[in-house]
């Protein structure tokens, strides 16, 4: 008998778990994830609108900008059928929508945190506008991109929500936002590494990857 938290027993289960999950239509699955994220943003203006925090609603901006780009994008077929790509997706789309708004931050930080918010805004929105709407949350092939901010590095959209969630946790730190971010962020490197795999396998994306080194933050990553 294998132990319940034997690897073989984890693997086995995956395995499983992941033919089940692909017997759902692609299509089914982009109007599923579409249903959550935007639910899960009406609880995020809830909490935006009646929080004492004057900066708040600047957590609203980035995440505005993915419900409308989520909603519009293009449906493929081309997408990860994997359980588990789509709960590291889940999670790392959700946990910056599950940021709690506090009263108190930190005055001195503040208007430099505004800064870098506004900058990591810009710089998600132009990735974004690269895409159009070949956007999507789960991993998926929708066209290769290479021009505009992706020619710096492979992933800017990414690059644009970490400083945006750098800033929005200077203006609104508390151990919860931390955990948050922290959480949210674990799960959207291997979310990363995730749509690498698959784009990998499109020879147009593999001799992009040869061109542009650096996934996140040009000499780090």
């Amino acid at each position: 008998m294998i132990p319940a938290s034997s690897p073989q027993l984890a693997l086995h289960d995956q395995g499983w778990a992941d033919k089940v999950f692909a017997r759902v239509p692609p299509r089914v699955l982009d109007r599923i994830e579409q249903v959550l994220i935007l639910a899960l943003w009406l609880v995020l203006l809830r909490r935006v609108l009646t929080s004492g925090n004057g900066y708040a609603p600047l957590a609203l901006i980035s995440e505005s900008v993915i419900v409308l780009f989520v909603l519009i994008r293009r449906p493929t077929q081309a997408i990860s059928m994997r359980l588990g790509d789509w709960l590291l997706a889940m999670v790392a789309t959700a946990a910056p929508l599950m940021v709690q708004p506090v009263a108190d931050g930190w005055p001195m930080v503040a208007p430099y945190a505004v800064g870098v918010v506004l900058a990591g805004n810009l710089v998600q929105a132009g990735a974004k506008l690269s895409l159009r709407r070949s956007f999507g949350i789960a991993p998926a092939n929708r066209g290769v991109k290479s021009d505009g901010l992706y020619r710096f590095v492979r992933h800017p959209m990414y690059a644009g929500y970490l400083f945006v969630h750098i800033g929005i946790f200077a203006l609104m730190p508390s151990a919860m936002n931390l955990v948050i971010y922290a959480l949210g962020w674990w799960a959207q490197i291997l979310r990363l590494l995730a749509e690498e795999a698959l784009l990998g396998r499109d020879e147009a994306y593999a001799a992009y990857m040869g061109k542009v080194r650096w996934r996140l933050v040009p000499g780090v990553f």
